[in-house]
């Protein structure tokens, strides 16, 4: 029994879910980012269980198609995003449009409506997310960041980072470099 979950977008929720499943005795054949596959179906007061449990964790449980797929597009992103070394060789919207089985504008309708942006501007902003990340943790130049993310140049991951941050990239790294200096200074004293 495939069983779709809202909200749930990183490995912590993944540890949560199954610790939630683990608690109710449920057999899981795989936990995926959004997905749970079960070993066996689930009587209505299992799944109430599951419900509840679920909605303590600020997780919950799918109500219709419309929210499925837009939770799809998102997991889809997330894993593109975060969770994948290699930049995609064709266009987002291909790769949407052939995961998921739809037209990218079907797609593309339900996810506006759903979340008040386009799925462009979601992908720009999970990616500078990413780049804060790169930029903070792997010591990774602007232009190796720029690759791994699949910007165009440096210039446009730069342009891009800008416009949503209102700061330069390089500005960023040192601003937090000296937050963290100024914190372990204050941590010494």
């Amino acid at each position: 029994m495939i069983i779709y979950i809202k909200n749930m977008v990183c490995q912590r929720c993944k540890i949560v879910v199954n610790q939630i499943l683990t608690k109710l005795g449920l057999e899981v054949e795989y936990i995926k980012i959004g997905e749970i596959l079960l070993k066996n179906s689930l009587s209505n007061y299992k799944m109430d269980q599951l419900e509840a449990a679920l909605k303590e964790t600020g997780l919950e449980l799918f109500s219709d198609k419309k929210n499925l797929v837009d939770q799809k597009i998102k997991n889809i992103i997330f894993e593109t995003i975060y969770l994948s070394d290699e930049p995609l060789a064709i266009k987002f919207s291909c790769y949407l449009s052939r995961k998921l089985n739809y037209s990218y504008t079907y797609l593309s309708n339900i996810f506006k409506k759903s979340n008040g942006i386009s799925i462009e501007q979601f992908i720009i902003l999970q990616k500078i997310e990413k780049v804060k990340k790169l930029l903070l943790t792997e010591g990774l130049h602007l232009s190796e960041i720029a690759y791994q993310m699949n910007y165009s140049s440096v210039s446009h991951l730069s342009s891009q980072f800008k416009k949503i941050t209102g700061i330069r990239a390089s500005d960023y790294r040192l601003m937090k470099m000296h937050s963290n200096k100024s914190r372990l200074r204050l941590m010494a004293v």
